[in-house]
């Protein structure tokens, strides 16, 4: 006997649904076909253990089993509820014909139980798109596959629970996931506060002109001057998600298997690999690809301690999803590509010992060592980043101070007040959000200067001997502060302000 199940397969973000075709026939042997890599082969071991533990049982025949489109790739272990459904129908130990409506996912344990798998989102996207009824996962897989309307998501424990419902003896109910409320009630307890961080009203403010931008940001300063803790905070100002942004996020974390039973992600990512990190972590690939940490961090924040102790290498690679805001990792059969639209935050010490002109430091570095410490750190790199600045140490007198400090919720309206003036301005472009996405024909048209503004930015140019490629990137800076302030104009306080935020293109900064 010859029946149909479906499964699906995971292709970068996207996924792809598998015809399972399953063929009991006179003889012996058991034959999987299809392009099924080593964890799909094993399979049968699984759902021998499984079925027999449950009262079934693997038919004694010959059984063919092809996995189409057959020149695809498989890969994985979530195929084995597939398989088993499969092969019970096909041995007549299952009597439905409804089979063919679901999409059927989740690995096996010898007891039948199911473990669960990656991509639930994106296969519960497809199958919505190709009209299925409903989608069989494992139960921790559920609440993210439900995020998805017009799907009967059913989560399920063991293999025991399909074949009754499919039977019809089961009584197992959709799993019903409201996405606005769970959206709504998470939007305004960020974990870290920016009412926490005593003094640095400067470095706060240079951290609300990047979050309303969504400028990179390099922080410049000696040990326990609070790099760290101003980093962590960011996320807290930040826009929150809009649905569309929420999604996109979660399935790349549903991809990568780290939802752990959250549904739809909430808070903006926060991502701060460690600096022995490789490239192919950092951007994603290995011979199965997996989305690396730029793509985790996907609408929002990458962090990168000490800049200069990651290898040079690994922070080159990271140049064309910076500018692109996607990555594409090419193999000899597919190429596959993964969204990279993060803001890129990078701290580091001004010189090897920690500390910058500073004749009481217990380490000081000579010229010549802080040179090549600061040579780390390419132009092409130092080029994407928008605001240089530099962070001191706080005062005693500021730590000590009982007042409380701005929080995130008041300096988040105001960041998201300048997000929605962006949003009116580029609301005809499709491939430009905010600010810090601005090409130079935009920087032309929108960052027009009078007179005064412009004699200003000639004369900060000259005299602190500011390269060119400083320019462009202080014309964007100073458009996101005349946003801040509800300017239609660009003003000659807005350039003043954005100058300040170019340290490292100084050519005096070493002294």
């Amino acid at each position: 006997m010859l029946v149909k199940v479906f499964g699906s397969a995971v292709f970068g973000v996207e996924a792809t649904t598998i015809t399972v075709e399953v063929n009991i026939d006179k003889g012996i042997g058991y034959h999987l076909v299809g392009l099924p890599d080593n964890a799909i082969k094993e399979s049968s071991y699984r759902i021998a253990a499984a079925l027999k533990n449950n009262g079934y049982s693997l038919p004694g025949k010959k059984i063919t089993i092809n996995m189409a489109p057959a020149d695809l790739r498989k890969e994985g272990s979530a195929y084995d509820l597939t398989l088993a459904v499969g092969i019970l129908v096909a041995s007549g130990q299952i009597k439905s014909e409804e089979t063919d409506r679901y999409i059927i996912m989740g690995e096996l344990s010898l007891d039948g139980g199911l473990q669960p798998i990656k991509g639930a989102l994106p296969i519960a996207i497809k199958a919505k798109e190709e009209g299925f009824k409903g989608f069989f996962l494992p139960k921790q897989n559920a609440k993210e596959a439900a995020i998805v309307s017009d799907l009967d998501v059913y989560g399920i424990e063991n293999v025991q629970e399909i074949i009754d419902f499919f039977e019809g003896n089961g009584t197992l109910e959709p799993t019903i996931f409201n996405t606005r409320e769970a959206f709504n009630r998470a939007l305004h307890f960020p974990e870290f506060d920016f009412s926490d961080v005593k003094g640095q009203e400067s470095i706060k403010r240079c951290m609300e002109i990047a979050a309303a931008g969504g400028h990179n940001i390099i922080l410049i300063g000696p040990p326990g001057s609070g790099k760290t803790m101003l980093a962590k905070r960011l996320p807290s100002i930040l826009p929150p998600m809009t649905i569309r942004e929420a999604l996109e996020t979660t399935k790349i974390h549903s991809v990568a298997g780290k939802l752990k039973e959250t549904g739809l992600m909430h808070q903006r990512p926060f991502r701060s690999p460690h600096h022995t990190i490789s490239n192919v972590a950092l951007v994603g690939g290995g011979s199965y690809p997996q989305p690396g940490e730029i793509s985790m961090a996907h609408n929002g924040v990458l962090f990168l301690d000490e800049l200069p102790e990651f290898k040079r290498d690994v922070l080159e690679v990271m140049r064309q999803p910076l500018e692109d805001r996607e990555v594409t990792i090419s193999r000899a059969k597919f190429t596959i590509t993964y969204p990279s639209s993060f803001m890129l935050v990078a701290s580091m010490n001004p010189s090897p010992g920690g500390y910058f002109n500073d004749p009481d430091a217990p380490v000081s570095s000579s010229p010549n060592e802080m040179q090549r410490y600061l040579s780390k750190i390419s132009g092409p790199l130092l080029d994407r980043i928008d605001i240089h600045i530099e962070v001191t140490p706080v005062p005693f007198e500021k730590l000590s101070d009982e007042r409380r400090s701005e929080n995130s919720h008041d300096i988040r309206e105001r960041v998201t007040r300048a997000r929605e003036i962006q949003s009116l301005r580029f609301a005809e472009n499709q491939t430009v959000n905010y600010n810090a996405q601005m090409n130079t024909k935009q920087i032309r048209e929108y960052c027009k200067l009078d007179e005064q503004s412009l004699q200003l930015l000639k004369k900060a140019m000259e005299r602190l001997n500011l390269s060119a490629r400083a320019y462009d990137r202080i014309l964007k800076v100073s458009r996101t502060i005349a946003d801040l302030d509800s300017s239609e104009n660009v003003l000659s306080n807005h350039i003043a302000e954005a100058i300040q935020y170019r340290s490292l293109d100084r050519e005096s900064w070493l002294g």
